[in-house]
């Protein structure tokens, strides 16, 4: 059993972008991207609207509130 990827991976890859791409892009380390992939770092609205202009996405689309009960 394979775990879906995050919206952000998805977009990512689709954008053929590594994820030292990405954190280039938007100005943060790589290990901040793996953080955001994993789901163990909520990012801040000002990198969450960078990150979505950089994968020509929306920041809805790419950081999904969990469902509520």
């Amino acid at each position: 059993m394979s775990a879906v990827p995050s919206p952000v991976r998805a977009a990512r890859t689709a954008a053929g972008l590594r994820q030292a791409d990405l954190a280039h892009a938007t100005g943060v380390s790589r290990q901040t991207i793996v953080s955001l992939e994993r789901g163990d770092y909520s990012p801040s609205v000002h990198l969450a609207l960078r990150i979505a202009r950089t994968l020509d996405s929306t920041v809805e689309d790419l950081f999904p509130l969990p469902e509520e009960k």
